[in-house]
C-alpha cells in the first residue's frame, strides 16, 4: 500500500529548502519533480542487506543490473537494447550538460522546444552555447508543435544539438509516433544531434502510449537517448543513470570525454536500488500511478467546478501540472507574490521554463497526497475569489 511520507525535516530539497529558494519554510511545496511516498520495499530491503553484510569499498556493477535494465525497457516499451549501447551518468541533467559540451563548441546553436524543464536551457547557457528556442503551440488544453518553425530554426541558425524532453515537462504531452519520426527526419536532414530525455516515461496516462525516440527510424548515429529509474521510484539522491548510444563513435566520444573528467561509475546504492526497482517494483509503481492520475482528477475537476478561468493542461504524461493562470496574472512578479503571498504554495513559476513570455504559468507536483492536492486547490480557489472582490470594491469605490 503506497503510503505518503511528511519530509519536513529530513533534509528534503522540495520541503527543506523552501527558505533557500523562496524565503519561507512554511510554504505547502508543490515544486521540484520528486515524490512524497515512502520508497518500495523491495528497494529498501536490497539496501539494507548491502548495509549489513558488505563493506564500501569500490563496487563493481552487476550484470544483473544492466540485464534488468534491458529487460524492463523490452517489456513495457519495446525498445530491444544492447549492453554495449549502455553507459553511465550520475543524472540527467549531468547527461545532458556533458553531451553538450563533448559536441557542441560555445556559440554554437542548442534547440530545445518552450515551455522546458529549465536545466535543458542551463545546459546551453551556461556553456556559453546560442539557445535557440522553438515555442510549442497552445492547442486548447494541449500543445503541438509547429513544424515549420522547428525545421526554419533549425536551419536558420545552424542547430547542432536539439534536447529533447519526451514525455514533456511542464506541459504534459505524450509525443506521437509520427511527432517523433517527423522531428528525427527533420534533424537527420540537417546534421542536427538529439539527446532524447525520458526519464518521466514510466508516467503515462489515459490511453496515451510512450514511445522511444530510438524506435522510430533509423536514427542511431545522430541519437542519444537517457534514461533513469530516479524518476520513476523516486531514488534521485543516489545518482543513478542510463546514456544509451547505439553508434560506436559517439560512444567512443562519449566514454573519452567521461575519462577526461574521471567519471566511470557511480555509487553502489544507485545500482542497487534501480535494479532492486526494476525487477521487484512495478506494483509499487502502478499504485503510485493511481494516486497521481487521482490527484490530476481532482484537481482538474476542482477547477473546473470552481475556477474554469485557470487553465489546466492535459495531463497525458509526468506527474507535473502545467496551470495557466493568465486570466488574473500577467508578470513572473504577479505570479509569485500570488503563489507565495495570496495561497502559501511553493510552484515552479511559468518563467523559468522559457522566459517572461510564460510568466502567467505555474507547474504544481502531483505526486504527493491527495490532501496536499486538495489543500493546493483550495487555497488557490479562495486567493482568487478574494482578488476578484478586492478588485471589485476598486471598481465600485
Amino acid at each position: 500500500m503506497l503510503k505518503y511520507v511528511d519530509r519536513r525535516g529530513t533534509n528534503s530539497v522540495k520541503w527543506d529548502n523552501l527558505i533557500g529558494t523562496f524565503g519561507n519554510p512554511d510554504l505547502l511545496a508543490m515544486w521540484v519533480a520528486d515524490m512524497d511516498f515512502e520508497a518500495p520495499a523491495c528497494i529498501k530491503d536490497a539496501m539494507r542487506e548491502y548495509v549489513d553484510n558488505v563493506p564500501f569499498g569500490y563496487y563493481l556493477p552487476r550484470e544483473e543490473y544492466y540485464e534488468a535494465f534491458m529487460a524492463w525497457e523490452e517489456a513495457r516499451h519495446g525498445y530491444k537494447i544492447e549492453r554495449n549501447w549502455l553507459c553511465f551518468a550520475p543524472t540527467i541533467v549531468s547527461a545532458f550538460y556533458w553531451i553538450t559540451l563533448m559536441t557542441t563548441r560555445p556559440g554554437d546553436a542548442v534547440m530545445m522546444l518552450t515551455p522546458v524543464y529549465y536545466p535543458m536551457l542551463k545546459a546551453a547557457t551556461d556553456n556559453d552555447r546560442k539557445l535557440v528556442t522553438c515555442d510549442l503551440v497552445r492547442d486548447g488544453d494541449t500543445y503541438k508543435i509547429d513544424f515549420d518553425e522547428f525545421e526554419n530554426k533549425i536551419r536558420e541558425n545552424s542547430v547542432k544539438l536539439f534536447i529533447l524532453c519526451s514525455p514533456h515537462n511542464p506541459v504534459g504531452r505524450v509525443w506521437t509516433e509520427a511527432e517523433l519520426a517527423r522531428m528525427m527526419k527533420i534533424c537527420k536532414m540537417y546534421g542536427v544531434l538529439v539527446i532524447s530525455d525520458e526519464i518521466h516515461q514510466e508516467f503515462i496516462y489515459n490511453g496515451h502510449r510512450h514511445v522511444p525516440t530510438a524506435t522510430v527510424g533509423d536514427y542511431d548515429k545522430n541519437l542519444i537517448t537517457l534514461i533513469s529509474a530516479s524518476k520513476a521510484f523516486n531514488i534521485a539522491a543516489l545518482q543513478n543513470a542510463m546514456v544509451i548510444i547505439p553508434d560506436e563513435e559517439l560512444r567512443a566520444r562519449y566514454k573519452d570525454f567521461t575519462k577526461r573528467i574521471a567519471v566511470n561509475g557511480g555509487n553502489p546504492f544507485g545500482y542497487i536500488a534501480a535494479e532492486a526497482a526494476l525487477t521487484g517494483g512495478s506494483e509499487w509503481l502502478a499504485d503510485v500511478n493511481k494516486q497521481i492520475w487521482e490527484n490530476y482528477l481532482c484537481i482538474k475537476d476542482t477547477f473546473a467546478r470552481e475556477l474554469p478561468e485557470v487553465g489546466v493542461a492535459d495531463l497525458q504524461g509526468t506527474y507535473l501540472l502545467w496551470l495557466d493562470f493568465s486570466a488574473f496574472l500577467k508578470t513572473q512578479k504577479e505570479t509569485e507574490e500570488f503563489m507565495e503571498k495570496d495561497c502559501g504554495v511553493a510552484a515552479d513559476y511559468g518563467a523559468w521554463f522559457g522566459g517572461e513570455r510564460f510568466a502567467p504559468f505555474v507547474r504544481l507536483n502531483l505526486a504527493t497526497s491527495r490532501e496536499n492536492v486538495e489543500t493546493a486547490a483550495a487555497v488557490i480557489i479562495e486567493a482568487v475569489r478574494k482578488r476578484k472582490n478586492d478588485e471589485n470594491k476598486d471598481s465600485a469605490e
